[in-house]
Parts: C-alpha cells; sequence; structure tokens
C-alpha cells in the first residue's frame, strides 16, 4: 500500500471492534503488520489472546476497566493520554500496516484528551499507514478526516432481553 486510508466505525450498533479485528486478521494473512490500540479497555477480552496465534500483532489496552457506567477517574485520563502518546509514535514511525484505533471516539466523547490531538497524530502519521478508528459518538472532526466511514445501527439486541456479555461473543 502506498497511500494508507483512514477508516471509521461508529454508531450504537454491536461490531464495530470485531470489524476492526476482522481487517486486522485480513492484514496479518496479507503479509501485514497491525497495531491494535484499545482505549478504555482493561478488561481481559477474549481478542488479547490473538496474539499467541496470529503473527505480526500486537494488541494492547489503554485502560484499566470499562468506565462507561461512571465518571472517568484521574487514572483513566492518564491511561488514555499515555496511550494517544504512544500511538503517536506507532503512527509516525510506520512500522505498522494498519493501526488500529479502538474505542478513540468514546475516549473523546469522555474528554479523554482533546480531539485535536487525536486528529493531529493520524495526519502526521507515516504516509503508508492504513488507520481503522472505532467507537460510538464519532465527532464531526474525525468523520471529516476519514476516507470511509461506516454506521453500524442497532435493530436489534439480545441484550434488552438482559442477556449478559458472553465470552468469545461480547467478550
Amino acid at each position: 500500500m502506498s497511500k494508507g486510508y483512514i477508516h471509521v466505525y461508529t454508531g450504537n450498533g454491536k461490531g464495530k471492534t470485531t470489524a476492526a479485528l476482522g481487517l486486522s486478521l485480513r492484514s496479518v494473512c496479507a503479509g501485514k503488520k497491525v497495531f491494535f490500540g484499545q482505549f478504555i479497555k482493561g478488561m481481559e477480552y477474549s481478542e488479547l489472546k490473538c496474539v499467541d496465534f496470529v503473527p505480526n500483532l500486537t494488541i494492547e489496552q489503554f485502560g484499566r476497566d470499562c468506565f462507561i457506567y461512571h465518571d472517568p477517574t484521574k487514572e483513566d485520563i492518564r491511561c488514555a493520554k499515555e496511550g494517544l502518546e504512544k500511538l503517536k509514535i506507532i503512527l509516525n514511525e510506520g512500522k505498522y500496516d494498519l493501526v488500529v484505533l479502538d474505542e478513540l471516539n468514546i475516549a473523546l466523547y469522555y474528554k479523554l484528551f482533546p480531539v485535536e490531538d487525536a486528529v493531529s497524530a493520524i495526519e502526521n502519521r507515516a504516509s503508508h499507514v492504513e488507520v481503522v478508528i472505532t467507537g460510538r459518538y464519532a465527532p464531526q472532526e474525525i468523520v471529516d478526516m476519514a476516507d470511509l466511514v461506516t454506521e453500524m445501527k442497532e435493530i436489534k439486541h439480545y441484550y434488552t432481553k438482559g442477556i449478559e456479555a458472553r465470552k468469545g461473543i461480547e467478550i
């Protein structure tokens, strides 16, 4: 790839991270290197084990737990800011062909760092680096800079019937 594009997977439907993981798998199977950075998340998600089976894939979390049911703490903000600083370097170095900024939109929604900082990091990436940004509530600045925007729309979901997140499906 001589030019990397920017994808945004947003909306209130399930499947944003899953789509990014699918693209990551496709990329490594094509001989590409992928960095998958997860904002907000710090829980033991099943995809973290993927690196044991899939070469050229790195996954790192920049969160402590999923705080979406309460306000973020200073520690949550610190983790997110440190994650963004690391990703600035990764994006700029160009060692990875695909860089996923999982739940970046949620980090921006909760104002863990300014949207301008995220936009600058993405704009200053190595030109060949493909970027995927996931999470609900994509800010207009992210949508405007993107080359591809997909909105996942919830039509129906079993969690409305009290079904908890299941290992291997949601976590």
